[in-house]
């Protein structure tokens, strides 16, 4: 069997009706034969098989599940959306239940280190709803490294502005540096004699102009349809991606059209109405 990104989309088509009566999205009746890994809660919530001898559809795709009772995508709580993570980072050690389920799946885990993120979002207004598979790109207009220590150097130049004090450049960017790795903050930290433990959580928050939900920045984004956004890096980009909603779907027509993202350049979007 074929799995991608792809494939999951026309699950998602095809259960539509379900996709936007559910309660909970973790709720809906996805085809378990596209997973890898499946769990509630914890990044990632789903996982694509890997195809191993197809050649245009990879598969390994990361999925989370985002919900809301608005037209607002609801926080990441411990992560921080990104358009590729390496799966290497995902699961602690080759103990984890996430490895546990890909290697009972079949999957070659390592053969694929790179893995593209979407995230299925539906928001919900009144007796309407919007939802959208989107690659985490949309969200990842700064890099995370990038996002953690500048996020940081605020945090270090109001605490020196408050306590009047002052560091050379080179001692700044080397603490800027320490602190700009997100596993660094998520591990339960130990101190001797203290009766609690403390770890740092990391909690993302989508600004308007990254809320691909809001009618006023993404008015294409119409209510009661389902969406799948791809990035859109050129023509030849765009080719491929047609290509392979043609060979999934067999033809099938779907409403097709660009949106500029604020920060981030163009994105491909399939729209289907629910």
């Amino acid at each position: 069997m074929i799995s991608s990104i792809y494939h999951f989309f026309k699950d998602l088509c095809l259960k539509k009706d379900a996709l936007k009566a559910i309660g909970k999205l973790d709720e809906f009746p996805f085809d378990e034969n596209l997973f890898s890994c499946k769990r509630v809660g914890q990044f990632p919530d789903l996982a694509i098989k890997i195809c191993k001898t197809d050649e245009l559809f990879i598969g390994g795709e990361l999925i989370e599940l985002k919900d809301s009772k608005s037209y607002t995508v609801s926080s990441f709580n411990s992560t921080i959306p990104t358009g590729k993570k390496d799966i290497r980072k995902v699961f602690k050690s080759e103990t984890s239940d996430v490895f546990k389920q890909m290697i009972k799946a079949g999957d070659d885990v390592f053969s694929l280190l790179e893995r593209d993120v979407f995230y299925l979002i539906r928001g919900r207004k009144d007796e309407n709803c919007k939802i959208t598979l989107v690659h985490g790109s949309f969200f990842e207009t700064v890099k995370v490294n990038e996002l953690i220590t500048k996020s940081f150097s605020q945090v270090l130049e109001e605490r020196l502005e408050q306590s009047n004090l002052e560091i050379d450049d080179k001692t700044k960017s080397l603490l800027e540096t320490i602190f700009s790795e997100q596993e660094s903050f998520s591990k339960v930290r130990n101190v001797e004699k203290a009766s609690v433990k403390l770890r740092f959580r990391i909690m993302t928050e989508v600004k308007t102009e990254g809320n691909i939900l809001n009618e006023k920045k993404y008015p294409q984004i119409i209510d009661n349809t389902l969406n799948f956004v791809l990035p859109s890096h050129s023509a030849d980009d765009d080719r491929l991606n047609f290509d392979k909603m043609e060979l999934v779907f067999g033809g099938r027509e779907f409403e097709s059209f660009h949106i500029k993202h604020y920060f981030n350049g163009n994105f491909l979007v399939f729209q289907v109405k629910l």
